[in-house]
């Protein structure tokens, strides 16, 4: 720092301490750098919350779900899977391409009943197409046929706790799928006993509540369909993100006969929400900072009104015009990088703290998760870090033209 840099900086310190005015202009000064410490704190913790609320539902979601389906119009059966998994698997990007069957059905014990989605897992692929998938595959969750020679069936944590069930229970299993016509001619569903082995936590409201998945064989024996016959062919990505690309390709090369749908599509409404609600609650939480900012306008006008008298003496003394407007510009820079310093540093440790120990519990119907999720970025504490920079920079332009153009003379004499 050269000798004239370090004149201003010292005078600009010595504005901001305003020891001849009293402790007005000092808390004055407080106030600023206050508002710009609150406004980042709290736009680094809200956008953390945001940011890590679409991740989280984003693995959750991906958690039961393909990164791409295939499936048909119609009645939504695939028969002859193999050669539509063959050519799906043939795309670039694709990392396995797997038959899944899925149909809704209700579960019943004793006169309590819940509808439910029954998902038949497939056994013996290379690559599961989903982690529960996985899991299953892995044997961390059993669908290993029991003892009873009772299909198995294993329920999300909602459906278990709601209808009180247990690992060896029995339920049945009501496929409207494959309604079944009595003499009469009327029709009713064909009903299916399951032993219960097991029960899954996803953290994932809506597959906690209305999962349930067995075999592939047991599905299709449920709903009377042949080996070959499936819902649609689940396709996961290397690239989760590519997921629109591979969809283009996948729909080309299959033509229009097949629906070819991403995850991203299905959600599209909850992503859209919460993108929309990130920006809306970034800019208007922004406003603290352009509040702040005003404040630093409201102070330098005032430091340039309590050292008027002392601003045309140091002019008249030979510092330049522009040596005035660095020490005005010096002091509103301090407020907004040291406001913007320690609202950084507090946003950052609330957020460790919030996720660490899951501070702040959510109601899972309503958010799909059970806690507030935080994910922080470095592109995101950069960008805020740098609008606060800048807006706070902005604020001291005006009131320092203003200082560094007071005549010494004038300034003296109307001091």
């Amino acid at each position: 720092m050269d000798g004239g840099l370090r004149f201003d900086w010292f005078l600009a310190r010595r504005y901001l301490s305003a020891r001849r005015g009293g402790a007005l202009l000092s808390f004055i000064t407080w106030i600023s750098l206050g508002g710009v410490t609150v406004g980042v704190t709290a736009l680094i913790v809200v956008i953390a919350v945001m940011t890590g609320m679409q991740e989280d539902l984003r693995s959750k979601i991906l958690s039961g779900a393909y990164h791409v389906t295939v499936e048909t119009d119609g009645d939504g059966r695939i028969p002859g899977w193999a050669e539509v998994a063959a050519a799906a698997g043939e795309v670039e990007g694709v990392r396995s391409a797997t038959p899944f069957l899925v149909s809704q059905v209700n579960l019943r014990r004793g006169q309590y009943s819940r509808p439910a989605d029954l998902v038949g897992v497939p056994s013996g692929v290379p690559e599961p197409g989903t982690e529960m998938e996985r899991e299953i595959q892995a044997g961390f969750y059993d669908l290993e046929p029991p003892a009873s020679g009772l299909p198995p069936i294993l329920l999300g944590s909602g459906i278990a706790d709601a209808m009180q069930l247990f690992r060896g229970d029995t339920v049945q299993l009501l496929a409207f799928d494959n309604l079944q016509t009595t003499n009469d001619g009327s029709m009713i569903p064909k009903i299916q006993s399951f032993e219960v082995t097991g029960v899954f936590r996803s953290g994932m409201y809506e597959y906690d509540t209305r999962r349930a998945y067995t075999t592939m064989e047991a599905t299709q024996a449920v709903l009377d369909l042949g080996a070959d016959v499936v819902t649609g062919i689940g396709v996961a990505l290397d690239d989760g993100d590519a997921a629109d690309r591979a969809a283009a390709a996948l729909s080309e090369r299959l033509g229009a006969e097949y629906r070819v749908e991403t995850w991203g599509t299905r959600n599209s409404a909850l992503f859209s929400a919460l993108k929309l609600e990130k920006l809306a609650m970034f800019l208007v939480l922004f406003l603290i900072v352009l509040v702040a900012a005003f404040n630093i306008v409201s102070t330098l006008v005032m430091v340039v009104a309590d050292r008027t008298r002392e601003i045309g003496i140091l002019k008249s003394m030979g510092m330049t015009d522009r040596g005035i407007l660095r020490v005005f510009v010096l002091q509103g820079a301090w407020i907004g990088v040291v406001g913007t310093a320690v609202g950084t540093a507090l946003g950052v440790l609330l957020c460790v703290l919030i996720d660490r120990y899951e501070i702040i519990r959510i109601p899972p119907e309503v958010y799909f998760v059970d806690r507030l999720p935080v994910s922080l970025h470095f592109t995101d504490v950069l960008t805020i870090v740098a609008a606060s920079v800048v807006v706070a920079f902005v604020a001291t332009i005006h009131p320092s033209i203003q200082a560094s153009q007071l005549q010494p003379v004038e300034a003296i004499r109307d001091d």
